[in-house]
């Protein structure tokens, strides 16, 4: 062992490395338990469980690379974005978990907040951000929810040459919008998308997805400042939003 890593840390959960042991510390002992309970149910490749001790959740890492990071071109040949889509075609077409998921009523209140917040704090320009919410409407329709992993960044999915070894941080699955996973992957790697669907293997409507990367980066943008994370380097929120325009 060289060290400890911080992989991740803020005031509501922090994410350790040692070695080739992953300590998840979280204080919301509720979303450990949906963490736990998704990786048990889902049929894909998660991580093992090795120990819980409240508030922390020791997890083994998984082999082969991440799909890809924000701001850098994705390391991973068309054939494992071909089959991270075939993973999450297999999750969404699993049984629902037994637990409710976020609902859309009120994301349209929840829009609107946020972006008055961008430009009344001056972050972002009134063009861009109206443009973006003029796209992100989209996103907020009616839709048949599956297995949703909830939180399916492009670090999320790994993959040794053209075979998926594992998905990871599960504490956001859910009963959800199938289309939510495919933009939250896909957010910053728009190339990747043609790739990732021939995989997930069935007619899906692109501009939901486009909407999709509008509207999370919208909604997340605060959060993220508040959080200590820079929204605004290149290939992140602010980025995606301006590729709209």
């Amino acid at each position: 062992m060289e060290g400890v890593m911080v992989v991740v840390a803020h005031n509501e959960r922090a994410t350790l490395r040692v070695g080739d042991v992953f300590l998840k510390v979280d204080s919301d002992q509720a979303r450990i338990d949906v963490e736990v309970e998704a990786m048990r149910l889902a049929p894909v490749p998660t991580p093992e469980v090795l120990w819980r001790k409240p508030p922390v959740l020791a997890i083994a890492a998984v082999p082969g690379q991440a799909l890809g990071r924000l701001g850098e071109p994705s390391p991973a040949s068309p054939a494992a974005w071909a089959a991270a889509g075939a993973a999450i075609r297999k999750l969404h077409d699993a049984p629902l978990p037994p637990w409710a998921g976020k609902k859309l009523v009120g994301l349209d209140a929840e829009l609107e907040r946020e972006c008055a917040w961008l430009v009344d704090s001056g972050v972002l320009p009134a063009d861009l951000v109206d443009r973006n919410r003029e796209i992100a409407e989209a996103a907020i329709r009616p839709w048949t929810p599956v297995f949703m992993h909830g939180d399916l960044q492009v670090t999320h999915i790994f993959t040794d040459g053209d075979e998926v070894t594992g998905v990871i941080d599960w504490s956001e699955a859910a009963p959800g919008d199938p289309l939510f996973d495919l933009a939250s992957l896909t957010l910053g790697h728009e190339e990747c998308l043609g790739d990732l669907l021939a995989g997930y293997g069935t007619d899906v409507d692109r501009d939901v997805i486009r909407a999709w990367w509008s509207l999370r980066s919208l909604l997340a943008s605060r959060w993220l400042i508040e959080h200590g994370f820079d929204p605004s380097l290149p290939g992140c929120e602010f980025d995606v939003l301006k590729s709209r325009m």
